[in-house]
């Protein structure tokens, strides 16, 4: 500036110095003329017009001088240029393929590749669109806040930003103090929070959070990373949800935690849900289940808590919940029959395979009341089911399976049936668990007796119609 003022507003600009000359312009308010000569301002600004010719190389610098001179370069409106110009290029170099080498500090400019080869492989690929990442770790979170911003605005692919932030998180978390970690931290999670959700990664926002915990982040930056987990539950694995419980509790792993990302798994509705996801996330949450049942510390509301934690739909079977009850209630065999009636209340035994109620029936940990209830329910169960089975042999006469009749077979089907139905009519439900079990596994054999002779009617229609024949009404007619 010095030598502006004192060479008759001559001097020489360049990338190594336009970014200060800026800076004390805009401070000493020089935009009037000095000796009818152009003033700094203006000079700063015509040489700013060339920022595109500029190499890579040359572009970091003035962006390094940027952050040193924060925040007179932002407001001077000199680091919101350098920040754009270094946007452009990376738009264009993320869509021509850029070299590795475009990263060197030596570079005069971003190479492209030269490479077509088509069967290049997908790492290579991953590889080089991350060219720029190691250049830009020397940015300080407001540097990547404002990057990560203008990228947004710029439709920058998702993606790749995503990739970029992870990467600062990691390369940059081990070599600052802990206050400059907890702005690391809060800078990477707010700016992953305003990307598409299908783009972040799911693992890797688990080790974000993971390193959060030791870590006084803010309160808004740990709510928006566990929103983001929660909604890509489906993904996450057990080793994830096994956390550690906070600091002075006695329980083994953060249920609380877990609860909260299940809860935002589900706030997005269930609509927006789809049938696999639910029961990719119902799986998960069974798995978990089995896991923290054995802590003697879990409280029982707890526990109830994380079996209801997904709605009924969820779950086609609840025969990994029933082991896991049944486990807790070993574990925790203090419990009153009042806490364990709670516990039980969230099975739903029409959706319990029949082994696993005759084992219920015969498991003196669960309270009477729920054996009873489980029995009869399953009883219910197999009485639709036989009712149905009968309805569908009898609905249409002159349907392939009713209307085949196979030399003695057919007699004999037909009496079974007769016989299933009538069994499955007389039954009463007797309030004694041992009836209830004789009648049960009873109505079970005659469900397999029906069963195969159906699968036998079927095959022989098959054969039929394999070798030229149609089914008539009162038997097997050739097909004309």
């Amino acid at each position: 500036m010095l030598k502006f003022c004192y060479s008759t507003g001559m001097t020489q600009i360049t990338p190594t110095n336009i970014t200060p000359l800026r800076c004390a312009a805009e401070f000493m308010e020089m935009k009037s003329s000095v000796s009818g000569t152009g003033n700094l301002m203006e000079q700063t600004e015509k040489s700013f017009e060339d920022m595109r010719y500029w190499s890579w190389s040359e572009l970091l610098m003035v962006v390094k001088q940027c952050q040193s001179l924060l925040p007179a370069s932002e407001s001077s409106g000199v680091l919101e240029r350098c920040l754009d110009s270094l946007v452009g290029r990376l738009s264009l170099t993320s869509e021509a393929s850029p070299c590795p080498s475009t990263s060197s500090p030596d570079s005069s400019g971003v190479r492209f590749s030269c490479d077509s080869k088509s069967t290049e492989s997908l790492k290579t690929v991953f590889s080089r669109a991350s060219w720029w990442f190691e250049d830009l770790i020397f940015m300080s979170p407001v540097l990547v806040e404002m990057l990560a911003k203008t990228m947004v605005s710029r439709k920058f692919d998702h993606a790749l930003l995503s990739r970029f932030l992870f990467y600062y998180h990691k390369s940059k978390l081990y070599t600052v103090s802990s206050s400059e970690k907890c702005k690391i931290v809060d800078t990477v999670v707010d700016m992953l929070y305003i990307l598409d959700q299908s783009c972040v990664s799911c693992k890797s926002l688990f080790e974000i959070h993971r390193v959060s915990l030791n870590l006084k982040i803010a309160k808004s930056s740990r709510n928006k990373l566990e929103d983001m987990i929660g909604s890509q539950l489906d993904q996450a694995t057990l080793d994830n949800l096994l956390v550690s419980s906070p600091h002075g509790a006695n329980y083994l792993y953060d249920v609380n935690l877990v609860l909260r990302l299940f809860k935002a798994f589900l706030r997005g509705g269930l609509c927006q849900a789809s049938a696999m996801r639910l029961s990719k996330v119902a799986s998960l949450m069974d798995l978990y289940i089995a896991e923290v049942a054995p802590d003697p510390y879990l409280k029982p509301s707890k526990f109830l808590a994380l079996i209801m934690a997904l709605p009924e739909s969820a779950r086609d079977s609840y025969n990994e919940v029933y082991r896991a009850v049944d486990m807790y209630l070993e574990v925790h065999s203090g419990l009153s029959e009042e806490e364990k009636t709670k516990i039980c209340c969230a099975l739903k035994y029409e959706k319990l395979s029949a082994e696993i109620c005759i084992h219920l029936s015969q498991n003196k940990k669960f309270p009477s009341k729920t054996v009873a209830q489980a029995l009869i329910s399953q009883q219910l169960k197999l009485k639709s089911l036989l009712h149905a089975t009968s309805n569908t042999n009898n609905s249409c006469p002159g349907s392939p399976c009713r209307a085949i009749e196979v030399k003695n077979a057919t007699k004999k089907d037909k009496e079974s049936e007769e016989q299933v139905i009538l069994y499955a009519g007389k039954l009463d439900l007797p309030t004694d668990n041992k009836n209830l079990r004789e009648h049960l596994q009873g109505m079970q054999w005659r469900v397999m007796e029906l069963e195969k002779r159906s699968n036998l009617c079927c095959t022989v229609m098959k054969e039929n119609f394999s070798r030229g024949f149609i089914v008539g009404g009162e038997g097997v007619v050739p097909h004309c």
